[in-house]
């Protein structure tokens, strides 16, 4: 493969351990690409409010693409760099779609660095999950929030989301994007959006085309960029959606997957 000059990498199930971690190896596999003067990004579902820290364990700064690619975050300066967000009259269309088809269905979503969500949807929250940064969180119905969202979250316990991300689709048309990040809920974005369009957008500011680039994903999100890269590489407990978009599959994310491909691309060794 032609030398890598733009890594990508997600952090959920990709970089990250199951334990929320990252591990000492991949810290020194990603200090070893950035030595040598590769641009290293975080690509990832989460917002600027999560990502922050975990970026910093990982010795990642400059431009992350946040929120599936709606967001692209300067984690140096901490700002926002580009913002493109679902319409609110289009959010709240969706909304009373879903609860339509699926009674039960509970509801959050993010705008920037703020998130909102219905009580209902807190009741259901894992408390495991990181938890709200003070004088962020704002609890309403969605119908009653008038500002556009970052993205829209739907999520129900019940249900298959393979099939609730089916209908989300087919109610979003072309007004909205629509994924899967994880297992816990359906993500739903302005049209266009996905870390594939963000990260060419980064690839062309910094004059590089996808044979420059090295991507690595676990879930469907990550499967445009997996597939859009010159090397696209996916974990070994990526979802089936990453692993056919990949040019290599590498060891799990608790296996340093990620690790022991840059460590073969940057040629150190443990």
């Amino acid at each position: 493969m032609v030398p890598p000059r733009l890594v990508a990498i997600d952090l959920d199930g990709t970089l990250l351990r199951s334990d929320q971690t990252v591990s000492d190896r991949s810290k020194a596999a990603i200090a070893t690409a950035r030595s040598a003067g590769i641009e290293v990004v975080v690509a990832t579902a989460r917002s600027p409010r999560s990502t922050q820290a975990l970026a910093a364990e990982a010795g990642i700064g400059g431009p992350a693409i946040c929120a599936n690619g709606a967001i692209v975050y300067d984690l140096d300066g901490e700002r926002v760099m580009t913002h493109m967000p679902l319409r609110a009259a289009t959010a709240h269309r969706l909304v009373l779609g879903l609860r339509e088809r699926f009674p039960g269905i509970v509801f959050g979503w993010e705008y920037e660095l703020r998130f909102g969500s219905e009580p209902a949807y807190e009741a259901q929250r894992n408390q495991d999950w990181w938890p709200r940064p003070e004088g962020s969180y704002e609890p309403c119905d969605p119908l009653e929030w008038t500002l556009p969202m970052t993205k829209l979250l739907a999520r129900l316990q019940s249900a298959d989301l393979e099939q609730l991300l089916v209908v989300a689709t087919e109610l979003a048309g072309p007004d909205a994007s629509t994924t899967l990040a994880g297992n816990a809920f359906v993500e739903l974005a302005a049209p266009g959006i996905g870390k594939e369009v963000a990260l060419e957008r980064l690839a062309t500011d910094l004059a590089l085309g996808a044979p420059k680039v090295v991507a690595f994903g676990d879930h469907r999100t990550d499967a445009g960029m997996i597939a859009w890269a010159g090397h696209g590489v996916a974990v070994a407990n990526a979802h089936p959606a990453a692993l056919a978009a990949a040019d290599e599959v590498t060891a799990s994310n608790d296996d340093d997957g990620v690790a022991i491909v840059l460590e073969r691309l940057f040629a150190q060794r443990r």
